[in-house]
């Protein structure tokens, strides 16, 4: 028999992945990364291009075909510096005669970036790779006219992108597919969280999570709550703690690994729990409550839930600057300094679309923020429909009189901004209870009302200490005379756009900004409010005014996501921060965003970039303003640290990944945040336009952003490619990151090229190579020291006594790099000569403190499991290891460890030590 797949003539498939310059994709962080949703006109595309005959008839019978089942799902995540790397693995088999189409959704946080994806077909495997869009496009449109089919994806998830991945699988075989992604975790509220969405669709045999941490502080916090809907806010200390999910710390409170593996009945019982908190806390917009249309109550099986986990580190008092090969980051999260004093003006949305349950929520969650501004605080309540008021306190002893307010009245006499006093916040709050929604939505009029009461000269000099206004004027070189002590923010939250008064966008954005200036410009957040607010609008007018948008999604706890938002930037602790590096020690153009208008409690910036050739350290400064003990004085703040930089390459930091990452981000920002209104004045094709920039890096590191988009190829049988097992994740010479296959002979629709695809990673081996150049290495899951394309320098000939005078001659393969004349072992990896001490003493050294755990164990055909006698795998000297007697010198690349910080160490199994 032929079997279908094999008269294929080409397998293309263009997962356009990118992460649209749309309204979900471009929320600022992820709040909410799991739950269902509707589709939407920000819709993603997949297509399948397939063409095979029909299945022959003697296949056939007249029972219905059994169904694909999943066998495995498996998800490694490899936190190091906050920086995120993470896989999923999965595979099924279709035990029916027939080939049979295998349908998943992969739902993942829109702040991530796919970085590689793979999937193997029975015996022939398919790789992705990136491409610019118009590109991709072109691909896509050549697969339709062949004859493939098109499918629609929706974001379906809060602040999350959901793709789906549609392949056939012939009769009897297995498939596995391998995504990767990769994502800088956010500090929010003192935490870092990172959510792996576990949505299988089934119940699966055998599925496992395991998330390692390494940092370079001490971790402070580490938490597992139980599975949640994603339809919650985030967990904090008082939500219950996941029972089956296992923790492992590191001696040196740095690292830990925590791993889930929930049976059968356990999974049944989470995707009950599931489907009830689903019911319970539903978008209220949506009519199919809970669950997409395919998702009714007898089809959750396998909707397991979100798995998150919440960690916090040490926080140096002066931050902390790490370097590694060239890339540098500097991390800062200020602690223990009392909040700047701020001015918040409410701009409130009472328009008619804001009925029923909004405006329910409005109330609630207002109510809730009133009672958290501190008393040195001051606030305004601007509420707006068809017109705009500002309300008085003093409306609070009044009859509640319904209103509708003529759009071309004038607002009147602006109230001074209350201090919050208890009578005043209570005064505030009988107020909001009288909010009713009724009319149109003129946002123009509403925040240049609310830009006219931050700019108020009457509150200023109310507030202002003469004797600080010089300190400020010179910290801002004297052009901040008239600067406010007062915080400025504005916090605007509406649900529709603009059908009032100026509704033309770009007029908007461009008059607000250019008013919102000077001294007292004030930081503006906004939040869209259900499905139909105007999210690309919003969110640049948002960076325009240094701020950001977010989604506040219409559901049962949308007072609570109003309130949890208003706690992230509720205390700034410095304003008007400046990251300052000696330009000598920087590489011109390298340095990301070091600027920052405020920085909250619970919050943490990052600056990175590239260190300049031959520089022995960093000496950066960072200035801002921070409060006296009042809140309302200010006071220059200085931190001055010095960081050597060294020329060792320590592996398990990703910096260049990290540097990377937030580049392309923060370029993508900016082009968003462009003056529409001066397009087409620029070059569109000048290397220096922010997206340009992006798509380079992008491109290079290959990252899916919206840019770029994946391109799936089928491989020739000719070409050298390692097939996808899931059981081989756990194998360290098995890397989640990295994919290499030769650039010839590969097989796509017309449009693609060979041209321009040699995309290096620092993650692993070269994406594209020449088989000559393909070598097995790679990132090991378990936290190893290496991740990345390994390389072999022709060393000399070992001496004809190497194995006698080092007790190595079980260990043949260590000759080959042992250097002569020299008492140490040397790797090359990443273009880095890693040392590696050896010891001619008849006792093997060992570590002070006994034999320290390691997460990138030598792979053995039973494996070893953690006990209460101890962790799976210890760092121990090689000649204590029986089980590295035989390996080969790439297995070593993933597997080795330092002894003493200096002695050549293997990460043994316990059970192989000291035989």
């Amino acid at each position: 028999m032929k079997r279908w797949w094999r008269m294929t003539a080409l397998f293309c498939i263009v997962l356009s992945l990118s992460a649209q310059k749309s309204s979900a994709a471009h929320a600022s962080f992820p709040s909410y990364p799991s739950f269902p949703r509707f589709p939407n006109v920000d819709d993603h595309s997949v297509i399948v291009g397939s063409s095979f005959k029909p299945v022959n008839d003697d296949l056939t019978d007249d029972e219905p075909a059994a169904s694909i089942k999943m066998t495995h799902m498996r998800v490694r995540s490899e936190i190091a510096m906050r920086y995120a790397r993470t896989a999923i693995i999965c595979n099924v088999y279709n035990p029916s005669k027939k080939p049979q189409e295998a349908t998943f959704d992969v739902l993942l946080p829109d702040t991530a970036f796919i970085s590689g994806f793979t999937m193997t077909l029975g015996t022939e495997t398919y790789e992705a790779y990136v491409k610019e869009r118009k590109e991709a496009t072109q691909i896509y449109d050549d697969a339709v006219k062949q004859g493939a089919s098109a499918a629609h994806v929706a974001t379906k998830a809060r602040d999350s992108n959901d793709f789906t991945i549609k392949f056939n699988v012939e009769g009897r075989s297995n498939a596995t597919y391998r995504l990767r992604y990769e994502e800088l975790l956010v500090r929010r509220n003192g935490v870092y969280n990172h959510a792996i969405n576990l949505h299988p669709g089934t119940l699966v045999p055998k599925m496992d999570v395991v998330v390692h941490i390494k940092e370079s502080q001490q971790i402070s916090v580490l938490r597992v709550p139980e599975l949640r809907s994603g339809n919650e806010i985030h967990a904090t200390e008082k939500d219950a703690q996941n029972a089956n999910a296992v923790i492992r710390r590191g001696k040196n409170e740095r690292e830990a690994t925590i791993s889930f593996t929930p049976n059968l009945e356990e999974q049944k019982r989470l995707a009950e729990l599931y489907a009830e908190k689903t019911k319970k806390t539903a978008d209220l917009d949506s009519s199919n409550v809970g669950f997409d249309s395919a998702e009714k109550d007898n089809e959750v099986e396998g909707l397991l839930g979100q798995f998150v986990v919440q960690y916090d580190v040490n926080q140096p008092e002066n931050g902390e600057i790490l370097v590694n090969d060239g890339y540098f980051v500097h991390f800062f999260a200020p602690s223990s300094l009392p909040p700047l004093s701020k001015h918040v003006v409410f701009v409130l949305d009472t328009s008619g679309s804001m009925g029923g349950n909004k405006i329910e929520q409005l109330r609630k969650a207002m109510i809730a923020i009133l009672s958290d501004l501190n008393p040195s605080d001051y606030f305004s309540i601007v509420e707006f429909n068809s017109g705009v008021q500002v309300h008085e306190l003093k409306e609070a002893k009044k009859a509640l009189t319904p209103y509708y307010t003529n759009p071309d009245s004038p607002v009147g006499i602006v109230p001074v901004p209350a201090l919050a006093s208890p009578d005043n916040i209570a005064s505030a709050k009988i107020i909001v209870t009288r909010l009713i929604a009724v009319g149109g939505t003129n946002i123009y009029k509403a925040l240049d009302v609310a830009i006219n009461i931050v700019q108020s000269r009457d509150l200023q000099k109310a507030q202002t200490n003469s004797a600080n206004v010089s300190l400020i004027s010179q910290y801002n070189n004297g052009t901040d005379q008239n600067k406010n002590e007062l915080e400025p923010i504005i916090i605007f939250l509406t649900d529709g756009e603009p059908t009032v008064g100026e509704t033309n966008r770009d007029r908007i954005i461009t008059y607000l900004s250019e008013r919102n200036s000077g001294p007292n410009k004030a930081t503006l957040y906004t939040l869209a409010f259900g499905e139909n607010a105007d999210r690309v609008f919003l969110r640049k007018l948002s960076l325009r005014n240094d701020g950001f948008m977010r989604h506040i999604y219409e559901a049962a706890d949308a007072a609570l996501q109003l309130h949890d938002f208003y706690r992230e930037v509720s205390s700034p602790l410095l304003s008007d921060v400046k990251f300052l590096y000696p330009r000598r020690q920087i590489k011109e153009g390298s340095l990301s965003q070091s600027r920052f208008r405020t920085i909250n409690d619970g919050s943490e910036v990052a600056v990175v970039g590239r260190v300049a050739d031959n520089i022995n350290e960093i000496t950066p400064q960072v200035l801002g303003l921070r409060a006296e003990r009042d809140g309302r004085s200010r006071k220059l703040y200085e931190v001055n640290p010095t960081v050597p930089v060294t020329q060792n390459k320590d592996e398990y930091l990703p910096l260049e990944r990290l540097w990377a990452y937030l580049t392309i981000k923060q370029l993508l920002d900016k082009s968003d945040a462009g003056d529409t209104s001066q397009s087409g004045s620029e070059d569109d094709s000048s290397e220096e336009r922010p997206e340009k920039k992006a798509l380079a890096i992008a491109l290079k590191y290959s990252f899916v952003t919206s840019l770029t988009s994946l391109v799936v190829v089928r491989l020739n049988k000719t070409d050298v490619v390692e097939a996808v097992d899931v059981e081989t994740v756990d194998d360290p010479s098995f890397s989640p990151f990295s994919a290499s296959f030769p650039l010839k002979n590969l097989t796509y629709t017309s449009a693609s090229t060979d041209e321009g695809l040699t995309v290096a990673s620092s993650l692993g081996p070269v994406l594209f190579a020449r088989a000559t150049n393909r070598h097995n290495s790679g990132a090991s899951f378990g936290g190893g020291p290496t991740s990345g394309a390994v390389t072999h320098k022709p060393y000399s000939p070992p001496m004809a006594d190497y194995e006698n005078d080092y007790d190595l001659e079980a260990y043949e393969w260590t000759s080959s790099i042992q250097v002569s004349g020299t008492d140490s072992l040397v790797l090359k990896v990443n273009g880095t000569e890693v040392v590696l001490n050896l010891s001619k003493d008849l006792v093997p050294p060992k570590s002070k403190g006994g034999d320290p755990e390691c997460f990138n164990s030598l792979p053995l055909t039973a494996k070893v499991v953690a006990t209460n006698e101890g962790p799976a795998s210890v760092c121990v000297y090689i000649s204590r290891c029986d089980a590295a007697r035989h390996i080969s010198v790439n297995a070593y690349q993933t597997s080795y460890c330092l002894v003493n910080d200096r002695y050549a160490g293997v990460c043994c199994p316990r059970n192989e030590i000291d035989k």
